[in-house]
């Protein structure tokens, strides 16, 4: 009952008005009593300040004498509510009342605080509880000192007002504000629910006509009957209901569209939510998979495909929620490229798999690599032929030494030309076949580019070309392989110098970050064109056929320089503008010292 609106309604209603007259009754309640107690109080005051000075007069003459207690007598016979006690200093005893209690001792039933307080020259008031066979009688009591001559304490004036009839008077105002309150909570509840009716019956009609809508009738008209807030929620309901009609008719058109489109592609893919329950699976991932089941969550597929390549493993990585992988599957070659997608609100809530069959291409590029092997078998022989043959020419075999010289100069160049080619061929082939070893040892970064500076001394100097080192360290010790990393160097370099014309300048950065160095050659060379730029790592691959064999280029140096580098875990990059020239950015994994 109390989940509907209008029971809230009517419920905080009644709520506010009880508490409004809960707080309007206390404070009602407390200013009667504060008033009638300070009405009291000022009676004993007055009361005080009529009788004392009377008293004080004839107190030589004692407290038991025919004149005070004709002023106590007078003081009853007005009818005062007030019971008044004269009390001796001395025995501290009754010695004149309006009561019948002369002679007792004031300690058996008057405050023992207040007759210490009166006693110590000090005026005190207080509310008093007495126990009265089994009934508590209220109070209000006041001492005051009765001095002689010289001012001193000879006896005290106690008066005690009964508050019986005030707490009578105080109880009825309670009662009459209970009363008050019920009348008006009653009030309040059938109100609230009046004015509750006439909110709750449109926004259930809203209700209805909303539910009918998640059942998929977008039919759904409400009457608009006012033109508060409850009626413009009608008419934007009435807004909403077309606007949504047509959102779904466009909804559902994209997504034939789209389904037509999954279901002919060429690629398999497979969407999962972020839990791997798979939402999607076209046609041609079947197909690629051969499952002889369909599967409910992607890891029963991941896992036949590859254990590494799982849900868990990929939603743990959470740096790297995208990626590619080449596996070997049921004799075919696939790549599964996977990425997240995200909802309205930018959170990640699933993944989708592209699987792509390369099993072709993937035959092409293994031919490639084993066609370079074989080559660097062949000419490994040949070559050592060639520079023995070369050795002996050098060595006087022949009478004309300028045709001596010229045969011999050719055949060395392309001796060692081929030489060079062998050399790359083969650190390639170590690399594909995983054979290449690391010698990993701490190294001055700096220096090794020093070094690598000054063996291409004889390539830059003739063309007057500039190079600079610009680092903000004198000294950059980390951990790397010197020869490999000497090689990467002098290829990424010795490009620079190549193909950065006379007077040019080249401009070597070098830089520690928390985790890495990075390395940025940058040269004011020919540039290389963007359509290159996506193939300038693959092997044998020359922007410039002609120009590089001029120049001596073998199209493995980047190749090879992007092999060391990944090997030490790092990355390289090009960037490079036509006729403005080209930046190298290498970056390797910073290990320190101590590490």
């Amino acid at each position: 009952m109390f989940k509907s609106i209008r029971w809230k309604f009517t419920t905080i209603y009644f709520m506010l008005v009880f508490i409004g007259m809960i707080i309007a009754g206390v404070i009602i309640v407390e200013s009667f009593q504060r008033y009638h107690m300070n009405d009291v109080s000022r009676r004993l005051i007055n009361l005080t300040e009529l009788i004392k000075p009377q008293i004080e007069r004839y107190v030589d003459f004692g407290f038991d004498s025919p004149e005070i207690r004709t002023i106590i007598q007078n003081q009853s016979e007005l009818g005062f509510r007030e019971e008044i006690f004269i009390i001796s200093g001395t025995d501290y005893k009754i010695a004149a009342t309006s009561t019948q209690n002369i002679g007792r001792s004031a300690e058996e039933f008057l405050d023992f605080e207040l007759l210490v307080e009166g006693l110590n020259g000090k005026t005190r008031e207080k509310n008093i509880i007495i126990q009265d066979a089994g009934y508590q009688i209220r109070t209000m009591d006041r001492v005051e000192p009765i001095r002689d001559g010289r001012q001193a304490v000879v006896g005290l004036l106690y008066i005690r007002y009964d508050l019986t009839d005030v707490y009578k008077s105080l109880s009825e105002s309670k009662a009459t504000i209970v009363r008050a309150t019920l009348a008006a909570l009653g009030i309040t509840i059938l109100l609230g629910f009046m004015i509750a009716r006439t909110i709750t019956e449109p926004i259930n009609d809203v209700t209805e006509k909303a539910a009918k809508m998640a059942a998929g009738d977008f039919d759904q008209k409400v009457d608009v009957k006012s033109n508060d807030e409850i009626g413009k929620l009608a008419e934007m309901f009435n807004v909403l209901t077309s606007e949504l009609k047509t959102s779904m008719d466009e909804i559902s058109r994209e997504k034939s569209k789209l389904e037509a489109i999954l279901h002919y592609m060429d690629d398999g893919l497979i969407a999962v939510d972020r839990d791997g329950v798979i939402i999607h699976l076209n046609p041609k991932a079947l197909e690629m998979l051969e499952l002889p089941y369909r599967a409910e969550r992607i890891d029963q597929i991941l896992k036949e495909i590859d254990p590494d390549l799982t849900m868990n493993k990929i939603v743990e990585d959470g740096t790297r929620w995208s990626g590619s992988k080449i596996v070997d599957y049921k004799g075919s070659t696939l790549r599964v490229n996977y990425a997240p997608f995200e909802n309205v609100r930018g959170i990640k809530s699933g993944f989708v798999f592209v699987l792509q069959d390369v099993t072709e291409q993937e035959k092409l590029d293994r031919m490639r690599r084993d066609f370079v092997a074989n080559v660097s078998h062949e000419l490994k022989t040949p070559l050592t032929s060639i520079k023995s043959y070369t050795e002996t020419l050098l060595d006087g075999g022949i009478d004309d030494p300028d045709t001596i010289q010229q045969f011999l100069g050719v055949i060395d160049g392309e001796a060692d030309r081929m030489a060079r080619l062998v050399r790359d061929l083969l650190q390639l082939s170590n690399f594909d076949a995983k054979m290449a070893n690391l010698h990993m040892e701490e190294h001055d970064m700096l220096h090794l580019i020093r070094q690598c500076i000054m063996k291409l001394e004889t390539s830059y100097k003739p063309k007057n070309q500039r190079i600079k080192i610009n680092a903000q360290e004198t000294t950059l010790v980390s951990v790397f392989d010197y020869d490999r990393m000497e090689q990467v160097l002098i290829n990424v370099i010795g490009n620079a110098v190549k193909y950065t014309p006379e007077e040019g300048k080249i401009t070597i950065f070098v830089s520690r970050m928390p985790k890495e160095l990075v390395l940025r050659i940058c040269d004011t060379g020919m540039g290389i064109p963007d359509k290159d730029l996506a193939r300038i790592f693959e092997r044998f691959y020359r922007v410039d056929k002609a120009r590089s064999r001029a120049l001596g280029g073998t199209g493995l140096g980047l190749s090879i320089a992007q092999q060391f580098v990944e090997a030490h875990g790092g990355n390289i990059a090009i960037e490079s503008t036509v006729d403005i020239g080209t930046t190298v950015t290498i970056r390797l994994p910073a290990v320190s010292v101590s590490a």
